[in-house]
């Protein structure tokens, strides 16, 4: 699974993007993050989609 480093989570990032907030000013607001951090917060929303879907269809 992924690491998690900090206190922020994997929502409150996501929750930034969707609201428009680019990863620059994101690393800018949170400077413990660093740029794999982000990618991994993806990351683990892709595959937890994968699943869900994959679920769904079998």
């Amino acid at each position: 699974m992924y690491s998690w480093p900090t206190h922020h989570g994997i929502y409150d990032v996501l929750s930034m993007l969707s609201e428009g907030m680019t990863q620059q000013e994101i690393l800018e607001d949170f400077p413990e993050l660093e740029p794999a951090d982000i990618l991994a917060v993806l990351a683990f929303a892709a595959d937890r989609e994968h699943r869900t879907y994959s679920l769904a269809v079998q």
